[in-house]
Parts: structure tokens; sequence; C-alpha cells
């Protein structure tokens, strides 16, 4: 069950974040004036898990430092990565509120089902296999949960105005890098069973399958992200890019293909199926990529390594105060630790992202 009640009492991060906002490093962005976005709501993996695996029993956690080095207080809440996630940036950007917090949070605010929360788990993906390796909540659960969700934000706001936030609030969906780069890839649990073409149709079909279940409880504009070159990532590099730890060229070609056809599937059949939805692909392989090969233009000097331990494979309970000490400046990283970026990275992505495809929701 999803813990929406918290202790009004209690002082957290995020409470001291709301009494006292830090001035944003980013922009808020103007939305157009036909838009109405009451609340976001995330669902997906870790880069947008805002702490919900820190309530379940898995070892896919980074609630302890030098995760949080950079976020308020130096908290490390559940978030991979060593400040603000996506999901923050998101709503900051939006100007809808500073953090964006998790649906486990036990000291979650009433205020905060108005907003929105995140229902995403870190290590999940489309493929129900990804979340099972891991023991972590897959996005039918996620499903559950924000039915869940609404039932208690009618209970709050009452039927007819828990049907408007509903109704008029963005959705966002994260997923896949997990699938091809550990479930496929890196295990190769599924490799005996598919080839990478018929694996990135499953992928695109349960991705359908999500978009097609949340348009029935009532979501109406939905964006999905793509997938990175997840063959540059720290790890992958290390794992299958030889002495040199180039990209991995296969892994990246993975990702392009499963991006090609769910912005297909996106653009073309869904679209028609979900009347007065706004469905939205949103590509991050393309500026990611561009982050990764002209580092210098974005003020990065390293885009191969993380910020954590050696930058080669620290992730999760391998980057720990305890074996891993951290870079010196984390700003000139692009990836925090082996397979998540920075805050900064991660802002210079979503203020892109924001301003390519805000007007697309209209």
């Amino acid at each position: 069950m999803v813990a929406f009640t918290g202790y009004l009492g209690l002082s957290s991060p995020l409470q001291r974040c709301r009494r006292n906002p830090t001035p944003p490093l980013g922009k808020t962005q103007q939305l157009p004036k036909n838009l109405n976005i009451q609340a976001v709501f995330v669902f997906g993996d870790s880069i947008v898990d805002q702490g919900n695996n820190n309530n379940i029993t898995t070892i896919v956690k980074c609630n302890f430092p030098p995760y949080g080095k950079d976020f308020v207080d130096g908290k490390a809440t559940g978030r991979f990565t060593n400040a603000k996630t996506p999901a923050d940036l998101i709503v900051e950007g939006l100007g809808i509120k500073e953090l964006m917090p998790a649906s486990l949070d036990p000291n979650l605010q009433a205020e905060d089902l108005k907003t929105g929360v995140s229902f995403a788990s870190g290590a999940c993906g489309y493929d129900p296999q990804t979340a099972a390796i891991t023991s972590v909540i897959p996005l039918s659960t996620q499903l559950n949960y924000f039915q869940e969700y609404i039932e208690k934000l009618k209970g709050l706001v009452g039927e007819k105005e828990g049907n408007n936030i509903v109704n008029n609030s963005l959705y966002l969906v994260v997923a896949g890098s997990n699938d091809l780069a550990n479930t496929y890839f890196t295990i190769g649990f599924r490799q005996k069973q598919y080839d990478i073409n018929s694996y990135t149709d499953l992928m695109v079909d349960t991705a359908a399958d999500f978009i097609q279940e949340l348009y029935k409880l009532g979501a109406r504009k939905i964006g999905v992200f793509g997938i990175p070159p997840i063959g540059c990532l720290p790890f992958q590099r290390t794992l299958s890019g030889g002495i040199a730890r180039l990209c991995v060229e296969e892994q990246n070609q993975a990702a392009q293909l499963a991006n090609t056809k769910i912005s297909a599937a996106i653009n073309g059949s869904l679209s028609k199926k979900l009347p007065q939805s706004k469905l939205v692909f949103i590509d991050i392989y393309d500026p990611m990529l561009d982050l990764i090969v002209n580092p210098q233009q974005y003020g990065f000097e390293v885009v191969d390594k993380g910020c954590c331990g050696t930058g080669n494979i620290e992730v999760v309970i391998l980057c720990n105060r305890y074996l891993s000490s951290t870079c010196e400046d984390d700003t000139k990283y692009l990836f925090w630790d082996s397979y998540h970026p920075t805050e900064r990275g991660y802002r210079i992505l979503v203020d892109q992202m924001i301003e390519k495809h805000i007007n697309s929701f209209t």
C-alpha cells in the first residue's frame, strides 16, 4: 500500500526546501497560455525514483552518502544522484513546486497529492523480468499505486476537483534503459529467448499497454522519454568497451532501435487510438550524446567516468562513503556514478527538454 499520509510535524528535506527554497540554477519556463498543468506524475526507473526504493526490500538503494551530497542539508534521500533528479527539475522548471516527492515517502504531505508524486522505482523497466531480477516495483504495480492515489486525491479535494487534476496533469514515463543495459546485455537473461529486434518489440508492446492503462485512468498529457546512449554509460564502457573503454556501439544501436519503435507507436497507432490525448516522445539519446561528444561546449571535463570512486563501476551499494571517495568538483562531471548523471547534467537536459517539448502538450 502507498503511504500517502505522513507525519505533519516532522521536518524533512522536502519541507525545509519549501520553507527556504534555494534559487534554481536553471530557468522557470513560461508555459503556453493554453496549457494547464495542475500536477506532474512520473513513472519508471532510477532516473526519477525520488526514494521509493528506500521503502522496499531490494539491494537497489542509495539512501546513504555520498548520494545526496549536494542535496538539501547534504542528505541522501534515495535519489540516485548527487542532488536533484529530472523529476525535481521538471516541477521546478514549470513553477509547480521545488521538489518532487516519492509516493512511498512516509512523510508525504496532503498538499503534495494535489501537485504530483513519483511512483518510479530504481532498476525497473518495461520488461516485467527487469524489475523481478532486483525485486523492485514493476510498472504494473506503479500503476496500481496511482489508482490508489486517485482515490486518496478525490477523498481530499472531492470527485470533481480530483478528476480535474488527473485530466490536466503531465505524466512522464522514464524506462527502458535497464531492460537493455542490464536484462538483455549485461545479465543476458533474455538473449536465449529473443534477438534484439524481437526484444525491442516486447519493450514497445509493454510500453504501449502501460500508456493505454494510464489513459484509462484519466491521463491525457503523456510524455515518454526515449532511451539514452546506454553504451556510453561508464559502467557499460568498463564492461564491454575494451581497454580504451569506448562507447559500446551494439548497445547504442539497440537503444536507437527501441527509440525508433517507441516513437513510431506513440506518433502513430497510440495517438489515433487515444482520442483527446497528447502523447509526446521525448528524445534523450541525441541531447545526451551531444554532451558526451562535445563536453567542452557544456563546461564538462569528464564524460567517461562517474564522480564516485574510480567512476568506472561504482553504482548503488558500490558507491558508498566507506569504499568510495568522490571527485573534487562534480560540476565538471556528466556522471555522478557509473550509471546516473549529476544534477548539472540532468539540468542541461531538462532545460532543453522543456524548451523543446512543452508546447507539444497544448
